[in-house]
């Protein structure tokens, strides 16, 4: 039997409709507004769709026209049923893509007969006379509609810009703020940390393992103090960047150095190409390090104990852009660096994402800070920095995966490119 689709607010009237259609053998399925009654369209194409005309939010007459703007959908024939039936309403209704106009209370013992009807073709018609001035009236409607929205999104939009503006704000005060109480605490634990210090000359294994802890929070804490003030730098185009010739063999011999005790803990695999044939770079090589450090981070995070990560570069000639690249880059000659790694992955509808401030793949709740522990978290900071310094650079920097699979680890390959030469 036909699925009838029928968009109405009123749950009284939705059942009494859903019980006479179903008595005699038709298939109802419901929506409570606009949208969703275009998603159910979508999902379950009905062989007709009922639509009441004065439904919250975007209403029946608009709902009708984008449901027959839709290829899979411009042949369904929809039906308002409505109690609207003030002089014109018929005729607002079929000129906004309706095929038939039908008035509530619904008559149970003809109403089953109507709807057939429709189904076998039975198509209402505006007076060929009164045509013009119903879609005259519709199309004005419809851009008044348009120009309130426009209004509305506008509004919006300068608001979120308002707040991302006052976030920026607050994150770099907050960064300033707790850089002059950090500097004192690390100062003071220097000091007692010294080799020469009577604290130290005392210290038991349980005092050494006490300060090593404040030691290892105090530097994490420095890190995102550093990490917020670079997000700042970068949102307001003021990172500075000290250039010149980089030879990508120190950057790599830097990476290895950093990361030996880090991948030799959790048993993994470090591969880093040789770099003999690629010429120097004209870049900031601290800045250089600093995306390659967040880029293992992240690898060494996510990828399994005895995995494999590996650092691989080669030189391009022309345009390096693809499908994936996070910018248009001009020709000319540059390197690509790609950091793969044999992890989870990342799901597709995320990779896009995580170049965003803050954003974390994991729930929050489930979220736990390291920088070496499988799985662990961070700020969420680490990558968009990366791609800002990269761009910073006249680069880019982007990621690739299969996806996200614990069992299969499809791994996942980040791309970043860096200009050869000194910029004109």
């Amino acid at each position: 039997m036909p699925k009838i689709l029928y968009v109405e607010d009123h749950i009284a009237n939705r059942i009494l409709v859903r019980q006479v259609l179903e008595s005699v053998g038709y298939t109802v399925v419901e929506a409570t507004d606009g949208l969703s009654g275009i998603e159910a369209a979508q999902q379950e194409q009905p062989d007709l769709i009922l639509m009441d005309v004065d439904i919250p939010g975007m209403d029946g007459y608009e709902t009708a026209t984008r449901i027959k703007s839709l290829p899979n959908l411009n042949g369904t024939p929809i039906v308002a049923l409505t109690a609207q039936v003030m002089a014109g309403d018929r005729e607002r209704a079929l000129t906004a893509g309706c095929s038939g106009y039908l008035t509530k209370p619904i008559d149970v013992d003809r109403f089953p007969e109507q709807v057939a009807e429709f189904l076998e073709g039975r198509r209402d018609f505006v007076p060929r006379e009164q045509e013009s001035v119903y879609l005259r009236e519709y199309n004005e409607r419809v851009v008044s509609h348009l120009a309130e929205k426009v209004q509305e999104l506008t509004l919006a939009n300068e608001a979120l810009a308002r707040t991302d503006t006052m976030k920026s704000r607050f994150i770099a005060l907050a960064a300033h703020e707790l850089r002059t109480p950090l500097a004192a605490i690390s100062g003071y634990l220097s000091l007692l940390t010294a080799a020469d210090s009577p604290i130290m000359a005392q210290a038991d294994a349980k005092t050494l393992e006490v300060l090593d802890g404040i030691t290892t929070g105090v530097d994490r804490l420095k890190g995102l103090v550093q990490d917020m003030l670079d997000v700042t730098r970068i949102e307001t185009g003021t990172l500075q960047l000290r250039r010149a010739p980089v030879h990508l063999a120190w950057v790599f011999q830097k990476i290895q150095k950093d990361f030996a005790n880090v991948v030799a803990r959790r048993n993994q695999q470090l591969i880093v190409a040789d770099t003999g044939q690629i010429p120097p770079i004209w870049a900031d090589g601290e800045r250089v390090i600093q995306i390659l450090r967040n880029l293992m981070s992240n690898a060494v995070k996510y990828t399994p104990d005895g995995g494999k990560i590996e650092i691989n570069v080669e030189i391009l000639n022309g345009e390096p852009t693809g499908s994936h690249s996070s910018t248009t880059l001009p020709l000319g000659s540059y390197i690509k660096i790609i950091v793969s790694d044999s992890g989870v992955g990342i799901p597709a509808e995320q990779q896009e994402f995580i170049f965003e401030k803050f954003y974390e793949v994991r729930e929050i709740e489930l979220h736990s800070t390291s920088k070496i522990n499988f799985m662990g978290g961070g700020a969420g900071l680490g990558l968009p920095i990366a791609r800002g310094v990269a761009e910073a650079h006249g680069g880019s920097l982007w990621v690739e995966s299969e996806g996200f699979d614990p069992q299969a680890c499809p791994g996942s390959k980040f791309h970043l490119i860096l200009p050869v030469g000194e910029p004109l």
